[in-house]
């Protein structure tokens, strides 16, 4: 599930890359929804590191097995990870096995290989494998352990590199993608089976997700197409202070500001304010913030003005609603 104000930040990577390189409404609008596609396939990517991890640790314990002199550990192993029950009730969704084909998941090749069995080296050297191994066997205590794995792989920095490398936007969204799955994988229980449903971060399965999608789609062509008028507007509330040194990103989260409050009624102004001073804290300079604050607000008075802020829904009874609430 993707909140609001992620999509918002989505949003303003395709505003900025037009910019850049004007493009078609169309032509954004696919860039958008590939966008979006590529935070999925990050999704199942990071999951899939769990089971094939599991699978790593299979062989090099089989391995171990034949060494020329084997410990006598090694020829008896206690094979509790490869066979976490979770991991294999994972591994046989049909969910995870079809979100892992449509995002063409491949973990082949001797440089991941290399890198999950390094890992797993390390895995076993903690105190938190030695005692998941000697502990009593239980879908409980293996769904525990697997979630302390995934945290472990979602930091395994050389593993985060590898992945970087395979999109320019994966390392920006990297953390809160791996949160979500973390909480999604944590909340899985006893029922889980072969038939539960894994969301992804967008599933088109889910009515919010559809609505939240919509939502930020029509922010972006609202945006798109309102921009000179949103210049003018700028400009003509700058006072000693000349347009074109305007950080050109506050422009920019003006200008979807700007889109936001006209054409979304049943978001409070007050919402939209804040949503887009936190984005100028994360995409902007030190002193944007104070910026956006104070032209919002003679924007919000102006618009008003014009009978173009018109506002109504449910939401608007409580000041204090948050983003997740809209």
């Amino acid at each position: 599930m993707l909140s609001r104000h992620f999509l918002r930040s989505k949003v303003l990577q395709v505003v900025y890359a037009a910019r850049l390189d004007p493009v078609d409404l169309a032509v954004s609008e696919n860039n958008f929804k590939h966008n979006i596609q590529r935070l999925n396939d990050l999704g199942t990517l990071q999951v899939s590191a769990l089971v094939h991890f599991a699978e790593v640790a299979g062989t090099m314990i089989d391995e171990a097995q034949h060494k020329f002199l084997p410990t006598e550990e090694e020829l008896n192993p206690n094979r509790r990870f490869p066979n976490n029950e979770f991991i294999q009730r994972l591994s046989e969704n049909y969910d995870y096995r079809h979100h892992c084909k449509d995002s063409n998941v491949n973990w082949g090749g001797v440089d991941y290989d290399e890198t999950f069995r390094q890992a797993f080296i390390g895995l076993t050297k903690q105190q938190e494998y030695k005692d998941y191994l000697e502990s009593e066997p239980s879908f409980e205590s293996d769904h525990d352990f697997a979630i302390k794995v995934f945290r472990y792989l979602m930091n395994y920095e050389h593993l985060c590199d590898q992945i970087y490398s395979q999109s320019l936007l994966w390392e920006d969204d990297y953390d809160q993608i791996a949160q979500y799955n973390f909480m999604m994988l944590k909340a899985m229980n006893e029922s889980f089976d072969i038939s539960t449903m894994i969301p992804l971060m967008y599933d088109d399965r889910i009515e919010k997700d559809v609505d939240d999608y919509q939502f930020a789609r029509q922010l972006l062509l609202v945006t798109l197409r309102h921009s000179k008028e949103v210049e003018g507007m700028i400009r003509s509330h700058l006072k000693g202070w000349e347009y074109e040194r305007v950080a050109s990103m506050d422009v920019l989260l003006l200008n979807m500001a700007v889109a936001e409050l006209t054409e979304f009624p049943s978001i409070p102004e007050r919402v939209t304010v804040d949503e887009y001073i936190e984005l100028s804290k994360e995409f902007s300079t030190d002193r944007s913030r104070l910026f956006i604050n104070g032209i919002l607000d003679k924007f919000i008075i102006e618009l008003r003005s014009a009978g173009r802020i018109n506002k109504s829904g449910r939401g608007l009874m409580d000041p204090t609603m948050t983003d997740t609430e809209e």
